[in-house]
């Protein structure tokens, strides 16, 4: 909802339009059919893990393969010719999502010998015990750490450290769960390491730069967004409730 807004208000400020087509049923089932086998894809994803058939990872290798038979036997978007320029860009950008994990393992491997997080556990109990100020503190960090440090080694790391002392002070472990993987998403999207800024960058042929300060607006609202998650506390859990009953 956040991005939404942030959305429209940039597209109100630059003037950007709309479809200008009125809307019909007919031409909304004609989009749906021609769409149908793209929107197949999420289903089979998501089926295909809750149902145990493969897990998250296998799932992505499934997704190519679907896509790659789509694209070239239905939509007929692609072509055998167009398979080597396809895959070298996809290695060029796998390649380099791949570098910055390399190294973000290496600062968290730095981080975890020179017990870091353990010495920052210490110093956050022993400067507060209050819940708002400690979320507060953590949320600070988590946004810190996710402009420097892989998602995945950031979560193995700091979890271990931060759900003992959140849980000690009455924090749902699911509440603060959805907290930590939200600082995360955040960081995805900052610079200088942020694995989704190098992704559009290769995907619209664009500099570090000009990405980064087109995206500022979006990380705004996203921290706006996760201060009221953390604070509110309804907000995050209605839904995880609702489904739990």
């Amino acid at each position: 909802l956040a991005l939404m807004i942030t959305c429209y208000v940039i597209s109100k400020k630059r003037g950007f339009g709309g479809a200008k087509v009125p809307f019909s049923f007919s031409a909304f089932a004609k989009a749906f059919i021609g769409s149908f086998w793209a929107l197949l894809m999420p289903v089979i994803i998501l089926g295909g893990i809750y149902g145990g058939i493969f897990t998250p990872t296998e799932a992505a290798a499934v997704a190519v393969v679907y896509g790659l038979i789509i694209g070239l036997f239905v939509y007929q978007e692609l072509s055998f010719k167009d398979l080597p320029k396809v895959l070298v860009s996809s290695s060029r950008t796998t390649a380099m999502i791949m570098l910055i994990i390399a190294t973000a393992q290496v600062f968290g491997w730095i981080m975890t010998s020179e017990r870091v997080p353990d010495a920052v556990a210490k110093s956050i109990l022993g400067i507060t015990d209050s819940r708002f100020a400690i979320l507060l503190v953590i949320n600070l960090m988590l946004l810190v750490v996710g402009c420097f440090m892989e998602t995945n080694a950031a979560l193995i790391i700091l979890t271990p450290i931060f759900l003992p002392l959140v849980t000690s002070l009455g924090v749902d472990p699911l509440f603060f769960g959805i907290i930590m993987i939200v600082n995360l998403a955040v960081g995805m999207s900052t610079p200088p390491l942020g694995v989704n800024l190098y992704v559009a960058c290769g995907i619209a042929d664009l500099k570090l730069e000009q990405i980064s300060r087109a995206v500022m607006p979006l990380l705004v609202a996203n921290i706006v967004a996760l201060f009221l998650i953390t604070y509110i506390e309804p907000i995050t859990m209605f839904l995880p409730n609702l489904l739990l009953k």
